[in-house]
């Protein structure tokens, strides 16, 4: 069986002298630095998500073939997609293997590795896009990272001392997101959902958790932030942290906003989740006014044109 772990030595030689070279300019301009790439955010952006999983809630088993009884990613359609997100005007794509949707069962590493890493080297072949790897495994962060991943998107915010070592040691760009509990309990009754302050408590804990990054020497530059919508929280918690997102923005590091075709848009328009197009827009456009600077979503061009109409209202997008 082919490795799927190997060295990233090699992948990130130059890392460290990019990052160095470009401080200053960094220091003045809104941006990510993504391993050896710099995202310029002075105007938000849209992640494209690809889920390479069986039982994601919203596209779970979408990129399988058709044939195969267990699931085997179609390379066909993930290109198809990733495609279509990239014209559409996606500048990130965020691949995920495993669920974390409420109820999901957790899955081996080894299966992990089998769905992400084959998907993240199709991915980096094809398209200049940064690519982010959804993930809280250390392994499976490692062997992301050589196949060409420049972005960990944490729901567990590196908990796990090991991907906190690993992401110093590579320079990698990571986004620390708030989760209170484990998915496959959330939304169930198992797990309490109480806040005194929900806005204040997730601004805490994200605020303890940049800073453990940047003592342990992770770049201020490399580090996003994710509420967290759904993870953890009641229908009324996250409409609480939508409408805090303010405060949030100004904890030191850009937001990542996740709330496309989630359960909070359900419980708000009654819509089932291949019909939440139209509340996930009004959200996102929510968030941008919060000071979002990247939004993840399933349906990559209305959320650019949501993104673009929010550039135009707000002075940063040329018109005449």
């Amino acid at each position: 069986m082919k490795n799927l772990t190997p060295s990233i030595a090699k992948t990130q030689t130059t890392t460290h002298e990019i990052q160095m070279k470009n401080a200053s300019m960094k220091d003045l301009t809104p941006g990510l630095q993504a391993g050896g790439r710099w995202v310029g955010l002075e105007t938000p952006v849209c992640m494209g998500v690809l889920n390479v999983t069986p039982d994601s809630f919203s596209d779970g088993a979408s990129l399988a073939q058709a044939t195969s009884a267990d699931f085997r990613l179609d390379t066909d359609k993930l290109l198809r997609r990733a495609e279509a997100m990239v014209s559409a005007g996606a500048v990130f794509l965020d691949v995920g293997g495993e669920s974390t949707r409420p109820g999901a069962a957790p899955v081996s590493v080894d299966e992990e590795l089998q769905r992400v890493v084959p998907a993240i080297e199709l991915l980096r072949e094809r398209f200049d896009a940064c690519l982010s790897v959804d993930t809280s495994s250390a392994p499976v962060m490692i062997a992301a990272i050589a196949a060409g991943a420049e972005l960990v998107n944490d729901v567990r915010a590196l908990a796990d001392d090991a991907a906190l070592g690993m992401i110093v040691e590579t320079g990698t760009a990571v986004c620390l997101m708030h989760m209170r509990g484990q998915p496959r309990f959330m939304q169930s009754g198992i797990q309490p959902t109480d806040y005194t302050d929900v806005v204040t408590e997730v601004a805490d804990f994200l605020s303890q958790r940049r800073q453990a990054c940047l003592q342990a020497g992770v770049l201020a530059q490399s580090l996003l932030l994710d509420p967290g919508f759904g993870f953890g929280k009641s229908q009324t918690h996250n409409y609480q942290l939508l409408n805090g997102l303010g405060r949030l923005a100004s904890l030191g590091a850009p937001l990542l906003i996740g709330v496309s075709r989630k359960s909070m848009i359900g419980a708000a328009t009654g819509r089932a989740v291949d019909a939440r197009l139209a509340g996930s827009i009004a959200a996102a456009t929510l968030a941008l006014q919060g000071g979002a600077k990247i939004i993840r979503a399933h349906d990559v061009a209305a959320t650019v044109d949501a993104i673009r109409v929010h550039c135009a209202f707000t002075g940063n997008l040329a018109l005449d």
